[in-house]
């Protein structure tokens, strides 16, 4: 197989404008990269989440991120007034949790049990 070097992820959104000022309040940012109609933030080394206008396919994006701080996580959301769904705990200790951004679009983080 070829070497894989970035993660792009995709997610579909009605109105950019709109969807922009909601993404900048999720990430606690404006976005890092706007690559044309593209707006794009860095998640983690190498790994970025994007939108853009795609009112086809609008609230399909489905994108799942690994934290270890799921617990500041989601008080810095509750901070920035970003609904989120509860926290679950998987039979395998995993710890997880979803938010939808105003189109459905689902963005959900996971933390592993500590070892």
């Amino acid at each position: 197989m070829t070497t894989m070097t970035d993660l792009h992820a995709g997610i579909p959104v009605s109105d950019l404008d709109a969807s922009r000022r909601w993404y900048e309040t999720f990430f606690g940012r404006p976005a890092d990269h706007v690559a044309g109609d593209e707006l794009l933030w860095g998640v983690a080394e190498h790994a970025w989440i994007f939108i853009e206008e795609r009112r086809d396919h609008v609230g399909a994006g489905r994108v799942t991120i690994s934290t270890t701080g799921l617990d500041r996580l989601v008080a810095d959301l509750d901070a920035r007034r970003i609904a989120h769904g509860p926290v679950h705990t998987y039979g395998n200790g995993v710890r997880h949790m979803t938010v939808l951004d105003p189109d459905g679009n689902s963005i959900s983080f996971a933390q592993a049990p500590a070892d």
